[in-house]
């Protein structure tokens, strides 16, 4: 059986760990990608301390407001139609806009003063170069808004905020800052900045700004290079798991799975587990990827390799350091406490988002 468990108490500890790193800042939590694969009807009432949660379509915030969420719901795309700003007003959702046609719908629409879409988080384009306006169209759109009655935040995105010394970061900062003064100085003091995603809560806390905006982070995987989630003291929100199914020996210089890549040393105890990249774990890890496998008891662990190609439904592990008592229908984690998804994804050249979100719907889902 392939089981993925999401753990609200994980979340919950992942999301203080947010607001202890930025006190004076709102929180916008984000579960866009169906939250990160962990599921928004899972989440959310983990997140209930957020301020607010992000998406990236409006059928992500319908889906939330259905569920019963009633704060901010920030939609970080803004909306694709003139149709679609009209449904966001219909449901108190706020909007990020980015370009001419989503500032004209709302200028031409404008919601009813206490709406939540009178909030609009308007999209500076600081050097990453996908959405926003440039300083200058920042600046045009901020007066146009404010005088239509809407209240602002300005947002911006880095681009390589896990990368502390990264040198574009201080231009981004820079650029964000000197423009969000000069809103201040010559629209209105009120207008608010978000600038942090999950790294930059992490790497740049003198630029929290109003809002921050963590993403992996709330899910238990390490958003900056030099610091894994340990050293973060952040907790796993997913457990990934699968069983043995079959167990064999084979002989020395018998090869396995497809391609017959890895081949035996020596005679080695190895087991079939019922997982493979049909249910979201990668085809292309490396040599160096292993999975945990827990005893009949659950008490007792054992690090073994994974061997061979990936396979569709199946993966073979080598249990040679377990021992011979090791049963059918034993747990093996994929990832979880050990090995941390961030492992995973080192094992496979991605990272821990792609495999979050990538994967299927074939394996049950439980709550702890």
């Amino acid at each position: 059986m392939r089981t993925i468990t999401i753990k609200s108490k994980a979340l919950t500890h992942n999301l203080n760990q947010v607001k202890q790193r930025a006190p004076q800042s709102k929180v916008l939590a984000m579960v866009k990608s169906n939250a990160y694969g962990h599921g928004v009807a899972a989440v959310l009432p983990a997140l209930q301390q957020a301020d607010g949660i992000g998406v990236a379509t409006l059928t992500e915030a319908l889906e939330a407001r259905q569920l019963g969420w009633e704060k901010t719901i920030g939609l970080v795309e803004g909306a694709f139609t003139a149709d679609e700003w009209q449904q966001a007003i219909d449901h108190e959702i706020s909007c990020v806009i980015h370009h001419g046609p989503q500032l004209e719908w709302a200028l031409q629409n404008v919601p009813p003063a206490g709406s939540a879409t009178r909030v609009a988080w308007l999209k500076y384009n600081t050097g990453m170069n996908r959405l926003g306006f440039n300083a200058e169209g920042v600046l045009s759109a901020a007066k146009r808004l404010h005088k239509a009655g809407y209240q602002l935040i300005l947002a911006t995105h880095f681009a390589n905020a896990d990368d502390h010394d990264h040198p574009l970061n201080a231009m981004q900062i820079e650029r964000f800052s000197s423009v969000l003064t000069t809103l201040k100085d010559t629209i209105s003091p009120d207008i608010q900045g978000s600038l942090c995603n999950s790294a930059g809560i992490v790497n740049f806390p003198e630029h929290h700004y109003d809002w921050v905006r963590p993403g992996i982070i709330l899910y238990g995987s390490s958003p900056v290079v030099d610091q894994s989630a340990q050293e973060l003291d952040l907790q796993p929100a997913m457990e990934f798991s699968a069983q043995i199914i079959a167990l064999q020996t084979v002989s020395a210089n018998d090869a396995i799975g497809y391609g017959s890549r890895w081949r035996a040393k020596q005679d080695t105890r190895t087991a079939l587990v019922s997982v493979g990249y049909g249910d979201g774990y990668p085809r292309v890890v490396t040599d160096d990827a292993y999975v945990t496998v827990m005893d009949a008891n659950d008490s007792q662990s054992y690090c073994c390799p994974v061997i061979g190609r990936v396979a569709m439904d199946m993966i073979v592990i080598d249990i040679s350091s377990a021992p011979e008592s090791l049963a059918i229908d034993s747990k093996v984690m994929l990832w979880g406490d050990a090995p941390r998804v961030d492992e995973v994804a080192g094992h496979a050249g991605t990272i821990s988002y792609e495999l979050l979100c990538r994967l299927s719907i074939r394996p049950n889902r439980t709550q702890a």
